[in-house]
């Protein structure tokens, strides 16, 4: 059975997220506070981690943070589910790493579609037992792993996902509609921003084809060939 970590200190809050996640045949644990979640994700393996940011303690930015510096649960899903509406608050959140960002109050049923369609997009990831090359970059997706001639470049889950998606692509123009749907697995207003958000931490993040992963106004992004330009 899958585990989870919810962290939340709102015992209202966390028993409604468990009662799905369980329902989903999850086995969750509870963490109350940052620390405490630190504490577990150290001792025990996850494949989920529903996280809220106003902790007490040490805040779920922070504990977002230390797992994506922590090299075995850089690729870990992480949800933020947080009372913090503000556009601003949603990109820090997915720019430090964050596979989604929901609001409170939120739709249990959508809370378990999001949960869902990211496991969906790890699962297929994990299914594929071949890898793919472009320039000196290897991505591995039996293992999870993109390389930089030779080198581990973390990557979270949603980010390996884009650069998966833009590769198969072949260079064909994929929209921003249709990459949601596929990586994220449902549309919603903000995720055009979502999109260009993961797009630019991956060009950050393997700056040898941060040029090759072109914007295509206004259509989404494609996978260029070397010595292209957008």
């Amino acid at each position: 059975m899958a585990r989870a970590l919810v962290v939340e200190d709102d015992s209202d809050i966390a028993s409604l997220i468990t009662h799905y996640l369980e329902r989903d045949g999850w086995r969750c644990d509870l963490a109350r506070d940052g620390l405490e979640a630190l504490s577990k994700l150290a001792a025990e393996t996850y494949r989920l981690v529903v996280l809220d940011l106003q902790l007490p303690g040490k805040d779920g930015l922070s504990v977002l943070t230390q797992i994506r510096a922590t090299p075995k649960l850089k690729s870990l899903p992480v949800v933020i589910v947080t009372a913090r509406s503000e556009e601003t608050d949603r990109i820090v959140g997915l720019e430090i790493g964050a596979d989604d960002y929901i609001v409170k109050p939120f739709s249990p049923k959508e809370f378990a579609a999001r949960v869902k369609a990211i496991l969906r997009r790890v699962d297929r990831n994990d299914e594929a037992d071949d890898a793919i090359s472009i320039g000196t970059i290897r991505i591995d997706r039996a293992r999870h792993t993109v390389t930089e001639q030779g080198k581990i470049v973390h990557l979270t889950a949603k980010e390996f996902s884009l650069l998966v998606a833009l590769a198969d692509a072949r260079g064909r123009v994929l929209s921003r509609e249709r990459l949601l749907e596929d990586i994220w697995g449902y549309s919603y207003i903000e995720g055009m921003r979502t999109i260009d958000v993961h797009v630019r931490r991956l060009r950050e993040k393997l700056p040898t084809i941060a040029s090759r992963i072109a914007s295509v106004k206004p259509i989404g992004y494609r996978l260029a060939d070397p010595g292209e330009t957008e």
